[in-house]
């Protein structure tokens, strides 16, 4: 199950890295509510993109 996980992640690797930057500024920082609204619906977007990608259970 992991290994699937990181092949999906290492076969995209530009959304991986847009995953790990938008969640880490969300984390770490205090931005703009409005700001942090949209960049929540964009990681969630990303999450469901990359767990469609993955098909882990089929």
């Amino acid at each position: 199950m992991i290994k699937k996980i990181l092949d999906v992640l290492i076969d995209h690797p530009i959304i991986t890295s847009i995953l790990v930057a938008d969640f880490f500024i969300l984390l770490l920082h205090k931005p703009p509510v409005l700001f942090s609204v949209i960049m929540l619906g964009a990681l969630m977007a990303i999450c469901m993109y990359l767990g469609q990608k993955a098909a882990i259970f089929k």
